[in-house]
């Protein structure tokens, strides 16, 4: 009687309406994981933008690169999509510090693709593997035209863990080092795009006096949405502790892009229901 209210069967409920798939991660950091669908295979969109970032700092820490780099916004990255520096007048120089921090927080895709060109697509895999990551892959830079229906392969390809596991590694600080990982955590916490973690979530938590980096309740995180697919993730701190979320939605009817899409209904629903379960239990699932 008791196994139809656990929190597994509970999120299967609550999407039971969903016309696509939903693939979920979540792990308190105390032992306990929630998944259901965590190991199918998703087109990333923008959420291949986090592990750009992780082989970044990666490659910072061996030396390689630099955070201090000048980066130029040339014609050969120009790209519609996400961001601001498409706004911008070509020939515009940012820090690589700048250039990762548009790419996360709006989802920059001229700076992504920049990125990509200073740190080395095969590099970028490379670094994406030695992590540890099997089923993650770039598969190239970000075009206007040609993916997913139009016969390219789609920007990247992950599963709901490993991009949980993504942020598991960071809110340990075990992502590259300590210190790499809380310069890291503090871009992911300026993110402006985070519906499908927080559409559902009581309005008093939102508050800018209790919601942000320095209030009791911050997520830092990474989405990305295509035709088909719109995903999530990223570490929800608490007063309680920090707990890891990756909720991934795909083959669903509607492929349009607007707030009322049924992937961020569904998604934030299951959003809350881990976000109460965790308040409740005093941090854990």
């Amino acid at each position: 009687m008791f196994e139809e209210f656990k929190l597994e069967r509970r999120i299967e409920r609550e999407i039971m309406s969903f016309s696509g798939l939903m693939g979920v991660y979540a792990d308190d950091l105390k032992g306990r994981i929630v998944e259901m669908n965590a190991d199918c295979e998703f087109e990333t969109a923008s959420t291949i933008k986090s592990f750009i970032l992780a082989e970044l700092f990666r490659q910072v820490k061996d030396g390689r690169k630099s955070l201090a780099d000048r980066l130029a916004y040339t014609e050969e990255n120009s790209i519609s999509g996400s961001g601001v520096l498409k706004s911008l007048e070509t020939g515009t120089e940012l820090s690589v510090k700048n250039m990762a921090t548009l790419m996360i927080i709006v989802s920059d895709n001229v700076a992504t693709n920049i990125l990509i060109d200073y740190l080395g697509l095969d590099q970028i895999n490379s670094g994406i593997e030695s992590l540890g990551f099997r089923r993650t892959k770039l598969h190239r830079k970000i075009a206007d035209t040609g993916g997913e229906d139009g016969g390219w392969p789609p920007l990247g390809t992950t599963t709901p863990r490993e991009y949980g596991q993504l942020f598991t590694m960071l809110a340990r600080e075990e992502l590259v080092s300590q210190e790499a990982s809380r310069e890291m955590l503090d871009i992911f916490s300026k993110q402006h795009y985070n519906q499908t973690l927080t559409d559902s979530l009581p309005p008093y938590y939102l508050d800018e006096d209790n919601f942000g980096k320095d209030a009791p309740l911050y997520i830092a995180s990474k989405s990305g949405s295509m035709d088909n697919c719109r995903n999530d993730g990223g570490v929800v701190g608490t007063p309680f502790g920090r707990y890891v979320i990756a909720i991934f939605t795909k083959d669903f009817r509607d492929r349009q892009y607007h707030r009322g899409h049924e992937s961020y209904l569904y998604g934030s629903r299951v959003s809350r229901l881990l976000f109460d379960q965790y308040l409740a239990r005093e941090g854990r699932f």
